[in-house]
């Protein structure tokens, strides 16, 4: 199978686009530096006011840069793309993963994960380090692909709902027993109170008439003697 059938047409021309010069348009604006990329176009980078210009309603991705390098945000791309096996890291709050590979740091202990085509080593169990790398595989082995699956897209969200489903249906059961619980445990302390506070006042009542029936009369001082 050819790669070009296992990639979209624009992925190469994404990974090789140089990003962050200044526009020619724009050159004077304070967002004039060229991070952006139309998927639909395929025609370079371009600036935030050239998109709101030439590229309304268009799919568009944002480049970011980290220690030099170019990274898109992982919830732009995974809707236009299947990135999976490519490792993906958390910058700024953000998932990102990168475009291309970069240079390997200095040889250290052995890692448990490398990139198939570069040897970095990674974090996760993925096979690659980032998208560029990914288009290599693709190139190389076809054993992999940058093409979403349709049918399994749809089984995912169908497993999806019938997994929130089932969750609200444990929560609202759990919810009833636990009002259950509640209601039992109210009515067995209730009980409780009942058998404790009636021996009690029973006990009381005992005690008061017993005390009432030995009371002896008021003593009274004898005259004194004449």
């Amino acid at each position: 199978m050819e790669s070009k059938t296992l990639a979209p047409p624009w992925i190469e021309s994404l990974l090789s686009t140089d990003f962050f010069a200044v526009c020619r348009v724009h050159g004077d604006a304070a967002r004039s530096e060229c991070n952006m990329f139309c998927l639909d176009c395929n025609v370079g980078a371009f600036c935030f006011y050239c998109r709101s210009s030439k590229h309304k309603d268009h799919r568009v991705v944002q480049i970011r840069r980290s220690s030099y390098h170019d990274v898109v945000r992982v919830a732009e791309i995974e809707n236009v793309i299947d990135i999976n096996g490519v490792q993906t890291y958390v910058i700024n709050s953000a998932r990102v993963m990168f475009l291309n590979e970069r240079p390997l740091p200095k040889v250290g202990k052995a890692a448990s994960h490398i990139c198939d085509i570069c040897g970095r080593s990674l974090l996760d169990s993925c096979r690659f380090c980032s998208l560029g790398c990914k288009l290599v595989g693709i190139k190389r082995k076809g054993d992999t692909t940058f093409v979403k699956d349709g049918n399994s897209n749809d089984n995912e969200e169908k497993k999806q709902r019938e997994e929130g489903k089932l969750r609200r249906i444990s929560s609202i059961k759990d919810h009833d027993l636990d009002e259950q619980e509640k209601i039992s445990e109210g009515t067995k302390h209730s009980s409780i109170y009942t058998l404790k506070s009636c021996p009690s006042s029973i006990s009381i009542s005992t005690n008061t008439n017993y005390t009432r029936r030995s009371r002896k009369g008021i003593p009274r001082r004898a005259p004194f003697g004449t």
